[in-house]
């Protein structure tokens, strides 16, 4: 009978606290020849290669050395029913939502597309080394559905729910306040809290959503405290003059959150680019918690995300790919366009930092630093396997390459989803597993239907 025990076997990286330069080696264990022993999706052990396989037993052995093994990559911001607009050529924020995303939520009604979406929405996320992800379905239960039943088969840990939007959105696209608070309510029971699934209540933003779906939005946050809530904040001042122009009473674009009790250290709030000074004292004072969307905001030439300046107010800020108007399923690429983004404000993302952020960090932002994104003993076994000589550009700078550190930036710099040698969710490797195959049985269906 085959063990379940699994030891993986290779160079190690998990943080343990945020680096506070390139120099801070006490934030971090690198181990060069280590191994994880990992059971029922657990990581058990973790050490040197000759400690760890002395309690090995009968475990299997997969030997990815000289490959670096990190944490999964968590991914804060992501919008499932996107995934077909990704690279869709458009404007700014409201004439791109109108335009291209709210004409192909629609489409996510219908069970099988939504099923068929939910497939290889996951396989792109774990190709590139996410394993966890924070997502906005659309309004539909089907999709919310779809999205956590494609999950619940991966056995990955994510974070989702269905948007609640009530105006400003083309028929088909809107709930009601009572609709979209009783599915909100509907979901959350089945899913909240099942296997490794949480919920997030989402009122998509201020601009789809009346007063009066605020007020059911706010007594579902107060009926479901552990629940997470996510919105989009100031990624755009048309979106911002629009905002106030619905909301005349409103202080500023976060009182409208704040005014119906969502702000909490469970609130994600998407961009938080152009943000007033009392809103910056808000976000401190609650503990809520800004994404940056590197990639999303250059697309979109929202604008640039202040990281120094809510870090120096004690903010946690959480960093996603923002997938569809961001342009990359890829973690490494949202850092490259990150760095980017901070060099034009004089701040620096050096890559310990960097590496930090989309593991430990993101899951520090989520409360979840107990469960995912760092390989402690204790932890469930979510796991990418990094090779930074993946391309022939990565080999010929890696030549040159002499620290830990050096390498990390040619992944955060050169990286994407090549770079990916192998992820473990829950310790089961993903790359052309089972999920792949459904993927691919999905595109048949989907093409079939499709002809007809």
């Amino acid at each position: 009978m085959k063990s379940d025990r699994l030891l993986l076997r290779g160079r190690l990286l998990s943080f343990k606290s945020e680096p506070q330069s390139p120099d801070d080696v006490s934030a971090y264990d690198y181990i060069e020849d280590g191994a994880l022993l990992i059971e029922d999706g657990m990581i058990i052990k973790r050490g040197t290669y000759c400690d760890v396989v002395a309690d090995a037993g009968d475990a299997e052995i997969v030997d990815h050395r000289p490959k670096l093994l990190t944490a999964g990559f968590i991914d804060t911001h992501i919008h499932f029913p996107q995934v077909q607009i990704v690279a869709s050529w458009g404007a700014q924020l409201l004439d791109w939502l109108n335009t291209y995303t709210f004409p192909e939520e629609t489409r996510f009604v219908e069970e099988s597309h939504a099923a068929a979406m939910a497939c290889r929405f996951f396989d792109l996320l774990t190709n590139h080394g996410t394993t966890t992800s924070v997502a906005y379905c659309s309004v539909h239960k089907t999709s919310a559905n779809a999205y956590f039943e494609e999950a619940e088969q991966r056995n990955m840990r994510v974070i989702g729910g269905k948007v609640m939007m009530d105006r400003n959105a083309p028929d088909g696209l809107r709930d009601t306040p009572q609709s979209g608070y009783d599915d909100s309510k509907e979901l959350i029971e089945k899913w909240h809290g099942r296997g490794r699934a949480h919920y997030a209540i989402t009122p998509r933003f201020a601009i789809t959503s009346t007063p009066e779906q605020m007020e059911m939005t706010g007594a579902l946050v107060k009926e479901h405290p552990d629940c997470f809530v996510q919105t989009h904040l100031s990624e755009n001042r048309n979106e911002i003059a629009f905002t106030l122009e619905l909301y005349p009473e409103a202080r500023d674009y976060l009182d409208v959150y704040q005014r119906y009790g969502l702000l909490s250290d469970k609130m994600l709030l998407g961009h938080s680019i152009h943000l007033e000074d009392r809103e910056i004292g808000a976000l401190a004072e609650t503990g809520s918690r800004p994404v940056f969307c590197p990639t999303s905001n250059l697309f979109l030439g929202s604008g640039l995300f202040d990281d120094a300046g809510l870090r120096s107010k004690g903010i946690v800020n959480a960093i996603a790919t923002d997938i569809g108007a961001g342009t990359s399923y890829s973690m490494l690429q949202t850092l490259n366009e990150g760095y980017k983004i901070l060099q034009l404000q004089d701040q620096k993302l050096h890559p310990l930092r960097a590496f930090h952020w989309i593991t430990r960090g993101n899951a520090v932002a989520l409360g979840l630093e107990d469960k995912i994104g760092t390989l402690d003993p204790g932890t469930e076994a979510d796991i990418v396997v990094l090779d930074s000589r993946a391309t022939d550009a990565m080999a010929l700078r890696m030549e040159r390459a002499t620290t830990l550190s050096e390498e990390l930036f040619v992944l955060q710099i050169l990286g994407d989803d090549r770079a990916i040698e192998e992820v473990y969710v829950a310790g089961r490797a993903q790359k052309g597993g089972s999920g792949q195959q459904r993927s691919n049985e999905a595109q048949t269906v989907s093409g079939v239907r499709s002809a007809a």
